[in-house]
């Protein structure tokens, strides 16, 4: 069983786009490539699947990596924009109650 580490890497996205194409460009299995440079094979051929959508070879269900870190951002923002109302609600209530004083 691999460490906990291992699987909690970060690799770059130029190590990623020479590892897909070595990948396509050798013949070999996306395991045997993932042997040769040391990374989980689950994640090479997940790097080969996200490169061929990201290629428009996708089925049409399947987010680009542009569109899959625009969903990302705007969940972020979503997130940020119902604490502030939460924070204006509370506020709004507070004032309320002290105007009725």
């Amino acid at each position: 069983m691999g460490s906990k580490s291992n699987r909690s890497r970060r690799y770059t996205e130029e190590f990623k786009r020479d590892a897909v194409a070595l990948v396509r460009s050798s013949g070999k299995t996306v395991t045997e490539v993932a042997r040769e440079i040391g990374v989980s094979a689950e994640g090479l051929r997940n790097w080969v699947k996200q490169d061929s959508i990201d290629r428009g070879q996708g089925a049409p269900s399947e987010l680009t990596s542009v569109e899959r870190e625009e969903l990302r951002r705007l969940r972020r923002q979503n997130r940020e924009q119902a604490e502030t109302i939460g924070v204006l609600r509370k506020a709004a209530v507070f004032f309320a109650k002290e105007s009725d004083r």
